[in-house]
């Protein structure tokens, strides 16, 4: 990794290239983006493998490398969580923004500049400040509204089993849900307090997405069929 702070004298060259094609199957999301990504892809809750500590993210594939919803026809919804389009770029503690040149996206000469021939940032620069500042907001939203599940026991692990047609069978485990049956039993204060937090409007989005499981499986069947 090559971080450096991003500027315009040392960075007025630098264009925005792509994002690399192989995306990974499961990608955080913090809570503004789950009403967009429930619509087109399952939301769980996982453990970092480091911390231990639970965050959200989408699911696009079953396994490490597979983006299902790449694959999807026309009509197929577009969702990109922040934690892709920011690929390359970090948020410092200061508010600043620092670039890895090392990232994939820097390696060709094509794509957006960063800044123009004054120097200013373009509209690139700008979405991805906007990017880094929903994401850092996020993160800590994030963490305000798992705690609210835990705090009321609400999280629950759920294992999946699936069966494709070439006789592949996976099993998705260390993934995590939001029990309605437990939420049924709260009483009415703690839900109201859900639901003057916003948390309600995420718990439902969260339950509603896990229909998409199927529908992933689907079009990794056709994907095989084709």
């Amino acid at each position: 990794m090559d971080l450096q702070l991003l500027n315009a004298q040392d960075h007025g060259h630098l264009r925005l290239g792509r994002l690399p094609a192989a995306a990974p199957h499961f990608v955080q999301v913090v809570p503004s983006e789950f009403v967009a990504a429930a619509a087109v892809c399952p939301i769980f809750l996982t453990k970092n493998a480091e911390t231990g500590r639970f965050y959200a993210g989408a699911m696009f594939g079953f396994e490490p490398g597979e983006n299902l919803l790449g694959a999807a026809g026309a009509g197929q919804a577009v969702f990109t969580p922040l934690d892709l389009e920011r690929q390359g770029f970090f948020a410092t503690d200061s508010g600043e923004i620092a670039v890895d040149l090392s990232h994939p996206r820097f390696s060709g000469h094509q794509g957006a500049a960063l800044f123009d021939v004054q120097g200013q940032p373009t509209s690139a620069a700008r979405r991805l400040q906007h990017v880094l500042a929903q994401m850092r907001a996020g993160v800590d939203e994030s963490e305000r509204f798992i705690q609210a599940l835990l705090a009321r026991k609400l999280v629950e692990p759920i294992d999946i089993e699936l069966s494709f047609d070439d006789g592949k069978t996976l099993s998705l485990n260390g993934l995590y849900t939001v029990s309605l049956d437990t939420l049924a039993e709260l009483d009415d204060a703690a839900v109201l307090e859900l639901f003057r937090q916003g948390d309600l409007q995420l718990i439902y989005a969260m339950n509603g997405s896990l229909k998409h499981v199927s529908a992933l499986a689907k079009l990794r069947n056709d994907k095989l069929a084709a």
